[in-house]
This record gives C-alpha cells, structure tokens and sequence, in this order.
C-alpha cells in the first residue's frame, strides 16, 4: 500500500482520495499512467467541443453530432482506449496492448475521466461499446466467425460504432416481454419491431438486437441475439428528446422486414437471455462509477463557486449552512468511492462466472446508492449556485448538466426498484416465504372445475 502524487485540481473532496495523496490498497503507477492517457483524450478531444456537442443534440443537427461521435471515437480507438471499455482486455481483436498489469481498475479509470467531462459524452464513447460488443465477444458468432472478427475489429479500432437494442415501449426491466420478433423464412429471418431509447442508435454501424424467435408466449425461452447492420434495408433510426445525455444520441429504432442471415445468430438460438443477464452487472457496474464522478462534480464545483462569490459581505464558504451542505455531499461521495472500489477488486479477484453468481444483489444495491447519492448532490449543487445553477452557461453548467442527466442513472439499466426487488431476492432476505392460503383454495378449485370436466365429458359419451 503506497499513495501516488497528487493529480488535479486539488479541490478538497473534487476527486477520489488516491487522486489527493493518500494512500491505496488498489491503485499503482501503471493506473495512474492510465490515467493520465484518459486525461489527455478527454482535454484535447472532449473539452473543447462538449457544449457546442450538446446544442447541436438539442437543435437536432445530427450531421455535426455525428461528425463529433466519429471524429472523437476514432481518435479513441487510435489512441488504444477502447479495449478497456468491455471487461477483459480483446486482445484477440486489437493489435493495441493493454496497459501494464490490465484490471477493471483501469476500466474504471476510463469511465471516471470521461464523466468527469459529462454524463453524455461518457455515454457517447462508452456506453453502446461497453454494452453492445461484449456479447459478441463473450458469446461469438458461430455461423460466421468471419463476421464477429470484422466487427470487434471494426468497433475497437474506433471506425465504427455498436450500440445494443434490448429495450421496447412496452418492455424494459421486464426483458422477457419484449415483443420484436424474428419469423423464421428458411435461411434467414425476418424482423419487424421496434426499440426505443437505445444509445449510440443514431450513430451505430452494428446493431447488438435481441428478438423473439420462439413460439408466441415463450417469453425467456424463446428470446435471441442477432447482430445486425446499418446497411441492411428495412432499419430506420430517430433521435429521441430526452432530458439529459443528449450528446450519447438516445434513438427509437424501428425494423421494418428487416432480412437477417441465421448466420448472424450471436451465442445460440433461444440463448438470448442469459446472454443479456450475462452482462447486466458489468452496465451496472459502469453506471455506478459513472453517477460516483458526477456526484463529484457537483460537489467541486459547489466549492470552487462558494469560494469566489461574496454574499453578505463575506464568501459564500464563510456560511455555515454552505459547509455543510458541502460536508453532506462529501460524506456521500466518499461512501460511494469506497463501495465502488471495493466492489471493482472482488471483480478482480473473481472469474466473470463467479462475479454474476456471487455480486449481482451487491451491484444492485450499488447502483441505487449511486443514483441517490449523485441526484443529492445535483441538488444541493443547484442550491449553493442558486440562479447561476439554473442556467446552461456560465459558471453553473456543469451542475446544470449533471441535474439532467440524474435519472438516466436511476432508471436505465434497472430502476432502483427493480434493483431492490433484485437485491431482495439475490441476497435471500426472505429465507422461507410463508404459504399464502389463497394457493389451497385455488388448488381445490381447480380439482374440482377438474372433475367437473371429466364428468361433463362422460354424460356426453352416454
């Protein structure tokens, strides 16, 4: 256990502890090198375009959004970033090596540094990759191996772009109910459907999309993963108004007799939902790191305002209600960190089978505390910088920003109800349920509409 030299800005509790000198059990040079790479990419290609990015979203020029995904996922992959952004490092499919002594720290660190720009841009270059390309590495395309090398390839090198489609109108948490369908046509299927609230849709090149392909009611066991191509006819995509990320382009996709070589089967058929459970921990895992650093920002920019602006004769600093809504937002911050980090060694020092038996309710839990943790801290961010916080420019946008980007951790990837359920059951707080006597009666009632049956069936015989 050793502490690293200091790095940033230095502003008391504006960054995780092994940035401000102390020590750490996790942490060593080969992080901190990392770190400084990310740090790099981030002040040379994400800094100087975010804002000018996120208006763009918002007046729907699509062709500058996709002119700053492309030119800044590009610079990624050739810089060798983007390998660290699916778990274990692909080096069966980049020619850039992993850093010296490669864990989920150094994923960690990717996802840090780049939602310490904002929540969107993190979302732009991370999210559909982190997402969409770990099934087709993790599961591979047996009918075409050809087709799985080119887009990991493609995808890591930063030409083109992946997102995953698993969300519909009328199905999110409830995986099982999705209703986009593949109809067997021979060779091929045929797919119509749509989905909604993808990331990356607008940008993507390849489509990472989970279909029905079992009989009507077959529900999990009847579900597939298909890989899918922006080329193929019948795909359309729209760019959806959403309250935050709007730089990560959040698209409803609809597939029109959409034709899909079998061939395209990623992992098996009627495989796909433990497929799409497979990796569940490791998204939620991402926005756990992900609202962590912008609880951050909201606390290092409450400081460095309150520090300059005078109020009452004196800096806002100065007033006691302000310190301790600073110490509040720390006191979180620094809980979370903590969580995190530990939760990132055990996945460490687990095989991936091990991680999803043993730290699904752990990251469930996680996650919820994450999403409470950063939608307090927007908050109070809001309050310290009062109307300076309420304005998109200026010396409150960052804290503006981050308020809208709060429920797009506590809703995708698992509500933090669905993740409580999840942890509830995960964990076995309930031991041994107790028998509802409602099952006896409904029991009974069956035998009896039964025998009925069977009684009705033999007066018609006679």
């Amino acid at each position: 256990m050793a502490a690293l030299a200091k790095f940033g800005d230095a502003v008391p509790l504006g960054d995780p502890a092994w940035y401000q000198g102390l020590n750490t059990p996790y942490y060593k040079a080969t992080h901190a090198e990392w770190r400084q790479k990310i740090r790099d990419y981030c002040d040379e290609c994400f800094e100087p375009i975010v804002e000018d990015w996120e208006r763009a979203a918002v007046k729907n020029n699509l062709e500058k959004c996709n002119s700053y995904m492309r030119t800044a996922y590009r610079e990624a992959g050739h810089r060798g970033l983007l390998g660290a952004a699916v778990g274990t490092w692909p080096k069966a499919f980049t020619d850039h090596p992993a850093p010296a002594d490669y864990d989920n720290f150094h994923e960690l660190i990717f996802i840090d540094e780049t939602t310490r720009v904002s929540g969107g841009i993190s979302w732009a270059v991370l999210a559909g990759l982190s997402i969409g390309l770990p099934p087709v590495l993790n599961f591979g395309i047996p009918g075409d191996r050809a087709l799985q090398e080119r887009c990991a390839r493609e995808v890591l090198s930063g030409e083109k772009v992946i997102c995953l489609c698993i969300t519909e109108a009328g199905a999110g948490s409830d995986v099982a109910g999705l209703q986009c369908r593949a109809e067997d046509a021979g060779d091929h299927f045929i797919i119509n459907g749509d989905k909604k609230w993808i990331t990356n849709g607008i940008y993507a090149d390849y489509f990472t999309v989970i279909v029905q392909t079992g009989a009507p009611g077959s529900r999990q066991k009847g579900l597939s993963m298909l890989l899918m191509e922006k080329s193929m006819p019948g795909i359309q995509t729209r760019k959806m108004e959403c309250t935050g990320m709007w730089c990560s382009g959040t698209t409803f996709i609809t597939f029109d007799n959409v034709k899909v070589p079998k061939t395209n089967i990623i992992g098996k058929l009627n495989g796909g939902f433990m497929q799409v459970m497979y990796n569940f921990n490791h998204e939620r895992w991402m926005f756990t790191a992900q609202a962590s650093r912008a609880a951050r920002v909201c606390l290092e920019e409450s400081l460095k305002f309150a520090r300059k602006r005078r109020t009452f004769g004196k800096f806002l600093i100065e007033h006691q209600v302000i310190q301790h809504k600073i110490g509040e937002m720390g006191r979180q911050c620094e809980a979370l960190q903590s969580w995190i980090d530990y939760i990132t060694y055990q996945m460490n020092t687990m095989t991936k089978d091990e991680q999803n038996k043993k730290l699904g309710g752990h990251i469930a839990l996680l996650k919820v505390q994450a999403s409470k943790t950063v939608e307090y801290c927007a908050r109070e961010a809001l309050q310290v910088f009062g109307g300076a916080g309420y304005t998109r420019t200026g010396q409150g946008a960052k804290v503006e920003r981050v308020y809208r980007e709060v429920k797009a951790w506590a809703i995708p990837g698992g509500s933090e109800e669905i993740m409580l359920n999840l942890a509830a059951g995960s964990l076995r707080f309930v031991k041994r349920a107790t028998p509802d006597p409602r099952d006896a009666t409904i029991k009974k009632l069956k035998k009896e509409l039964e025998a009925m049956k069977q009684t009705a069936s033999g007066a018609a015989k006679l």
